[in-house]
Parts: structure tokens; C-alpha cells; sequence
């Protein structure tokens, strides 16, 4: 019985040793899709923020209907696509700063 139960504790020991290596390995292993899995992070957390500001906030949601139904959908197309370019060339530039 005595034998046993040393038995029983050196392969838990055995074991124990093997999961250890197979989690510093699989470390390893997910550290180049850590970047992108930080992004998604981040990005739920903007979601969420967002969710709770527009919950805590409904007269923002019925301004933003209500400018949609007055002006006509092509012009808030327009001006859509006018803030996006927008944002999208400001961003660029401030990583090109950033980089210098």
C-alpha cells in the first residue's frame, strides 16, 4: 500500500512537470496572435462603453433618429463617407508623426 502511494505521487509529480512544460510552451506559441487578441479586446471594451453610454444616455439615440428622418438619407450618406475619409486620413497621419 505504502509503495503505492509513492508511486501514485511520483507520476503526479511527473505530471505536474509535463503540464508545466506544455503551458510555457503553448506561451510561447500564442505570443505572435497576442497583439491581435489585445485589439479585440479593446475593441469589445469600446463596444460596451459605448452600449452603457447610449443606455445611460437615450436623448443621444433620439437626436441622432431624429437628424436622420430631417435630412434625407443621401446627404447623411454623404457626410458619412465625408467624417469617415476624414478620420481615416487623420489617423493615418498620426501614426506617420508617431513613426517619425
Amino acid at each position: 500500500m505504502r509503495q503505492e502511494r509513492i508511486d501514485l505521487l511520483i507520476q503526479r509529480g511527473r505530471l505536474l512537470e509535463r503540464i508545466s512544460m506544455q503551458r510555457a510552451q503553448l506561451a510561447r506559441d500564442a505570443q505572435p496572435i497576442s497583439s491581435g487578441l489585445q485589439t479585440a479586446d479593446s475593441i469589445v471594451a469600446g463596444l460596451r462603453s459605448t452600449t452603457r453610454y447610449l443606455q445611460d444616455h437615450p436623448h443621444v439615440v433620439g437626436a441622432t433618429v431624429a437628424v436622420l428622418v430631417v435630412l434625407r438619407p443621401q446627404r447623411v450618406w454623404r457626410w458619412g463617407k465625408r467624417a469617415f475619409f476624414a478620420w481615416r486620413t487623420w489617423h493615418l497621419l498620426r501614426q506617420k508623426i508617431a513613426a517619425l
